[in-house]
């Protein structure tokens, strides 16, 4: 039976997935008594055994060292959990990949603001709000004929997905915008009402209300980050100093989630370094959402800049993964939603071809520069390296007809399947 201790800060939504897991496993998980969420996992003891100091983290009573929540709750899961077969164990990762991919960063850009974490980006919110509906209108349509995500009993595919919308049905769903969830509300209640999970979460309420943007919320964690930071760099002087310093300002202790988040270092966008060129690619963005393609393509090329811009075709290489047609269009939503602060200098269009098991997803991008543009942030890192990327040549008959298909959603892939579904990256 597994054992050890858990790294975690309370109410930790993550750390939730671990410690229902154990409940239904039996395995002995010790949370860690003395751990200070930016102290403890700063120190060197700590990132001598997780160097990424991130948390929840695990170490075994023989001491080895899992990171990772959905690693974690594995480990200390039992075979019921884990799946029955492969193909089981093969879905429950599926459902992982779901729900860190489809649902958490929108959930997170949607409820972060509200919470005064985040600031708030009208734009990016709207975003989330479409990227969040379709994922919920896809695990609608599975649970429609199934009680549980996999299988015929609760797995980690459940927990973990369950875990994931934990803020959204807390914060965002009331009544009416859960309404149109009927079978996810139902599975959702079925996880977390059941006594494994209420021994860990204990008994959970569903939003009544909707929880409504308070700007001064995000001063008020900025002022708090900031005491903070003073009071860790005034520790750092002369004994006799840091008493001084520590009279004249009292210091607020930040929730763990707002100060993870809060204090990350703001991060410069990589395009505004790049000249800017004749291109107004805003103006173009605004044509093709107001004109129809036999206006917006020819518009585009009168003013498309190649010294300052480049074309690139992107085309995903595991087309042979590929299942559900919805399923592989999240996977499009899901790269677009995280790499939101390319938005600024980029534009795409991604189409998906063909049918259940039988598509391939490829796409026209056009961003500022001439270089690949997610080697220049490690944010924009997360999804590129599934696609390979060839740099089109403006002049060449080949790239506007390309450009004319993907921009008007036309036509067939390279393996002759014909367009289903596209998506606008603006």
């Amino acid at each position: 039976m597994a054992s050890g201790t858990l790294y975690t800060y309370p109410e930790n939504f993550r750390a939730y997935k671990v410690l229902i897991a154990a409940q239904y496993s039996g395995a002995q998980v010790k949370i860690a008594d003395d751990f200070v969420f930016g102290e403890t996992n700063k120190s060197e003891a700590f990132l001598k055994k997780f160097p990424l100091g991130k948390v929840p983290a695990f170490e075994t009573n023989d001491g080895k060292c899992i990171t990772e929540s959905n690693a974690i709750a594995y480990y200390v899961a039992n075979n019921q959990l884990r799946g029955k077969d492969d193909l089981e164990r093969a879905e429950i990762i599926q459902w992982f990949g779901f729900a860190d991919s489809e649902i958490l960063p929108a959930s997170c850009a949607w409820v972060f603001p509200l919470l005064g974490i985040m600031p708030y980006n009208k734009q990016t919110v709207e975003h989330a709000k479409e990227d969040i509906k379709k994922a919920m209108t896809a695990l609608n349509s599975h649970l429609l004929t199934r009680t549980y995500l996999v299988g015929e009993r609760l797995t980690l595919a459940d927990i973990s997905v369950a875990m994931t919308l934990l803020h959204l049905y807390q914060y965002i769903y009331e009544p009416n915008l859960r309404k149109p969830y009927q079978n996810v509300n139902r599975w959702f209640q079925t996880v977390i009402y059941q006594p494994e999970s209420m021994a860990v979460i204990g008994a959970f309420k569903l939003a009544e209300k909707t929880l409504e943007y308070n700007p001064k919320k995000f001063v008020e964690t900025q002022r708090k980050t900031s005491k903070k930071e003073k009071k860790e760099k005034e520790s750092k002087k002369e004994p006799k100093e840091a008493k001084v310093a520590a009279k004249k300002e009292p210091v607020e202790e930040l929730d763990p989630t707002d100060a993870a988040l809060a204090a990350e270092p703001k991060s410069t966008n990589p395009f505004d370094t790049l000249p800017k060129g004749t291109f107004d690619l805003d103006d173009f963005k605004r044509f093709y959402s107001n004109e129809d393609e036999a206006k917006s393509i020819p518009y585009f090329w009168e003013k498309f800049d190649p010294e300052h811009y480049s074309i690139w075709l992107g085309e995903y290489k595991f087309n042979n993964e590929l299942t559900k047609v919805f399923m592989s269009c999240n996977l499009i939503s899901g790269m677009y939603q995280r790499l939101d602060k390319m938005r600024k200098a980029a534009f795409a269009s991604a189409c998906l071809f063909g049918t259940d098991n039988n598509s391939s997803i490829s796409g026209i991008w056009v961003w500022r520069g001439q270089e690949l543009a997610f080697t220049l942030c490690p944010d924009w890192q997360v999804d590129y390296e599934s696609y390979s990327w060839t740099k089109l040549e403006p002049s060449k008959d080949e790239t506007k007809q390309l450009v004319q298909q993907y921009f008007s959603w036309t036509g067939t892939d390279k393996m002759g399947r014909e367009f289903n579904q596209g998506k606008i990256f603006k």
